[in-house]
C-alpha cells in the first residue's frame, strides 16, 4: 500500500502550492487510493512480506500491471489521468527524498482516441434557451444558468464558483477563476445579463432572509439557499435537453463546445477563442476547428456542382 500520510501530504501540496482545481484534486486523491488498494490486493495474492510503508517497493512492473487491469473497464483518457496522478505523486516523493526514483516516469501514456467535441446547432441552443418558464423562480434561475454557459463559454465548475461580484454589469464582463486558480476576464452578452438581472431581482427576498445579498455571495442558489453544485447544474441542463427531445449526452460542457464552435463558424480567430475558453495550449482549442471543417465539407458537398 501507499502510506496514507504520503498521499495526504501530496494532495495538500497540489491544493496549497500548485493551486490545482478541486475537481483535479478529487480525481488524483481517488486515483492514488485506488492504486494503493491494488497494491494491497497484489501483495496479499503474492503472500508478500514486504514493508507496505516503503514507497521504494513500488516498481514499474507493478504500475504496468495496475494499468493493464484497467483496460476494458475504463476509457483510455481515464487511464492516462491515473498514470499522470502516479507520475506526479512519485515525482513529489522523489523531490522530498522519500523515493530514490520515479517508477512511473518511463511508462508510456496510452494513445488517446481522437475526440471531437459534441455541440448543438444554433437553432437547438435557442430552443433550449426558450424552454425555462419565465414566470417561475426556478425557470428564471435555469435560464440565467444556460444563458451564462452559452454566452461566456465557461466551464461548469467556473459557473458554480461565480459570486454576484464576479459580474461587472456596466462593462459587461465576468471575472472567472479557471483551472490552476487562474483568473481571466470574459465578455458576457446582453441577453445573458438580462437573464441574470431578472434572476437576482426575483431572489432578493430569499437572499435577504439568508444574508445572501452581499456581492461576495453565490450567484446561483439551490432550493436551500446554498451554492448550486456542479452535479445539480449538470442535471438542470440534461433535464431541459430531454424535454425538447435532445440527446441524453447533452451537458453543460456541450454549451461550452457550442459557444466555441459558433464563434469559429462566425469568423472568430483561434487565438481569441483560446483566450475566451481559458486554454493554456492552442492545440486544445484547435479541436474545435475539426467541427467547423466538417461543417464546411458538408456545405461544400451539398452546394458545389462538381463535389
Amino acid at each position: 500500500m501507499l502510506p496514507h500520510d504520503s498521499i495526504e501530504n501530496f494532495i495538500g501540496y497540489l491544493r496549497d502550492q500548485k493551486g490545482y482545481s478541486l475537481h483535479t484534486i478529487r480525481n488524483y486523491h481517488t486515483d492514488l487510493r485506488h492504486f494503493s488498494q491494488f497494491l494491497a490486493s497484489r501483495e496479499t495474492s503474492q503472500d508478500s512480506k514486504r514493508d507496505d510503508h516503503e514507497i521504494d517497493r513500488v516498481d514499474p512492473a507493478a504500475i504496468r500491471e495496475y494499468l493493464g487491469s484497467l483496460y476494458g473497464s475504463l476509457a483510455r483518457s481515464t487511464i492516462a489521468r491515473k498514470l499522470s496522478a502516479l507520475r506526479s505523486f512519485f515525482r513529489f516523493q522523489e523531490k522530498k527524498g522519500l523515493s530514490r526514483s520515479n517508477p512511473a516516469a518511463d511508462i508510456q501514456t496510452p494513445k488517446l482516441e481522437k475526440y471531437i467535441p459534441g455541440y448543438l446547432p444554433v437553432d437547438e441552443v435557442f430552443r433550449l434557451l426558450q424552454r425555462p418558464k419565465r414566470d417561475k423562480l426556478l425557470g428564471l434561475r435555469d435560464l440565467a444558468i444556460m444563458e451564462m454557459l452559452y454566452s461566456c463559454g465557461i466551464r461548469v465548475s467556473e459557473l458554480e464558483a461565480l459570486n454576484i461580484s464576479s459580474i461587472d454589469f456596466e462593462e459587461r464582463l465576468v471575472k472567472v477563476v479557471g483551472k490552476g486558480n487562474k483568473e481571466r476576464i470574459v465578455p458576457v452578452g446582453r441577453q445573458a445579463l438580462k437573464a441574470v438581472k431578472d434572476y437576482l431581482e426575483a431572489t432578493q427576498s430569499i437572499r435577504k432572509r439568508g444574508s445572501g445579498c452581499s456581492r461576495e455571495n453565490p450567484l446561483f442558489l439551490n432550493v436551500r439557499g446554498g451554492r448550486l453544485s456542479v452535479r445539480s447544474l449538470g442535471r438542470i441542463i440534461k433535464r431541459y435537453a430531454r424535454e425538447i427531445g435532445l440527446s441524453s449526452d447533452i451537458s453543460p460542457h456541450s454549451m461550452r463546445h457550442s459557444f466555441a464552435t459558433h464563434l469559429l463558424e462566425g469568423g472568430a480567430d483561434l487565438r481569441s477563442v483560446q483566450e475566451l475558453l481559458g486554454h493554456v495550449s492552442l492545440s486544445t482549442t484547435q479541436k474545435y476547428t475539426h467541427v467547423s471543417l466538417d461543417r464546411l465539407m458538408e456545405v461544400y458537398d451539398k452546394a458545389h456542382p462538381r463535389s
